[in-house]
């Protein structure tokens, strides 16, 4: 029998947390709670990304309380701990929607857990937030997306890449839907440059080998290697490819090294000029972002290079969720869409981000940055670019009981 190991933390229970407010405290007991649910990676191969999540969520929901709570009610977390383990992901999104009766769900990491859990949350009209960059074309509107999608950070960072270091490129990504997608959006937007890929390889995220890989990128001699390897077991690849003696050689650009602890984890010769594109990076330099930097810091005792884009998107998933409650005057789904879908604007530390009514995607700033001495040196930055992959196939105004993820067409 499957262990359930949920947290269930009462350091995640933010509505008994020492953190909420005095009138919060003071009204609690008047008031009933808010009951939401996360479901996260805190554990397993996938937890260098899950603790992020939960943490960006958990500062979110305890600035919420602190001012006051949502609707003058207390918010209540309840975290579980999904261990990357997808029969988990399902039991637990059952007993958040059925038995703990949550508002809303927040949660889910890799694609292959969101389409786990995303038609369990409609069947039972629960409202569900996914909050991590993706490959995009999920079109449900029970379901908002505020990560990235490929029209954000791939094109952003295929521009980049062609234009500064060359036309052919080789592919390496996890063998599940996100790489396979991701992917096909790779060879579309390189097509579109006059850029090819000559090769492409898939691999399960157990693998820790990358020996074989290697040789056959050495033999192809790309302009550079697309990376769109995920997990804990992946960052081997890096630690290989610098042992091997090709980082001065052959630049890697992907769309989610950083995502985790990498920088944390790996030593800068293990690093140094990997391109990526993300929403958000700790070193962008505004005066609101340097203190939503060290107030994070300070509260989860977190050191420099530690911060990424996964923790700004989950605080900006509840961020948005807690605007839609706001402007709706109550928890009820329908209700909540129906605000959100009026183009709800929140002011994060670094930039604006704004609801896509008929996508339920979210419109962002994206920068393209590398690494230098495990830091992020910042190259270009994107001004509020649509999720336009999604917005191409996806209008949930004109088709509101549209349910499936649209594929590209290359």
């Amino acid at each position: 029998m499957t262990t359930r190991r949920t947290l269930l933390k009462a350091a995640s229970t933010i509505g008994a947390s020492a953190a909420v407010g005095p009138w919060v405290l003071r009204h609690a007991r008047a008031a009933d709670e808010i009951r939401i649910a996360e479901l996260h990676d805190l554990s397993g191969p996938i937890d260098l990304y899950g603790t992020a999540f939960h943490e960006g969520f958990t500062l979110a929901v305890e600035e919420t309380n602190a001012a006051g709570g949502l609707l003058g009610r207390p918010v209540k977390v309840i975290t579980y701990d999904t261990q990357s383990n997808n029969q988990l992901y399902a039991q637990f999104a059952q007993r958040a929607a059925v038995q703990d009766k949550v508002a809303v769900v927040h949660g889910g990491i890799t694609s292959a857990s969101r389409e786990v859990i995303r038609p369990i949350l409609r069947r039972l009209n629960t409202l569900y937030f996914y909050n991590s960059n993706y490959e995009g074309g999920v079109c449900d509107r029970n379901c908002f997306c505020v990560g990235m999608t490929p029209g954000h950070h791939t094109k952003a960072l295929m521009d980049y890449a062609v234009g500064k270091i060359g036309e052919k490129i080789y592919t390496i990504a996890a063998d599940y839907n996100y790489g396979q997608i991701i992917t096909a959006w790779v060879k579309r937007y390189a097509k579109d440059l006059g850029a090819e890929v000559v090769a492409s390889d898939f691999f399960p995220l157990e693998v820790t080998q990358f020996g074989t890989t290697i040789s056959k990128i050495q033999a192809a001699k790309p302009d550079f290697v697309w990376s769109a390897l995920v997990g804990d077991n992946h960052l081997a690849f890096y630690r290989q490819w610098a042992a091997a003696g090709m980082m001065k050689s052959i630049p890697i650009a992907s769309t989610v090294f950083g995502a985790g602890t990498e920088l944390s984890v790996l030593q800068p010769s293990e690093t140094e000029g990997i391109l990526v594109a993300y929403s958000y990076f700790e070193t962008l330099d505004t005066p609101e972002n340097k203190v939503w930097v060290e107030k994070f810091r300070t509260r989860f005792n977190r050191p420099k290079g530690y911060l990424n884009d996964n923790a700004m998107n989950s605080y900006l998933g509840w961020k948005m969720y807690a605007a839609g409650v706001t402007k709706a005057g109550t928890t009820d789904r329908s209700k909540v869409i129906e605000a959100l879908e009026t183009g709800i604007e929140v002011q994060l530390p670094t930039a604006i981000a704004k609801m896509h009514p008929p996508s339920h995607h979210c419109i962002r700033d994206v920068s393209t940055a590398t690494v230098h001495n495990n830091e992020w040196q910042i190259l270009q930055t994107f001004k509020q670019l649509l999720p336009a992959d999604t917005a191409e196939v996806c209008n949930l105004q004109k088709n509101p009981n549209d349910d499936q993820q649209y594929q590209p067409k290359i």
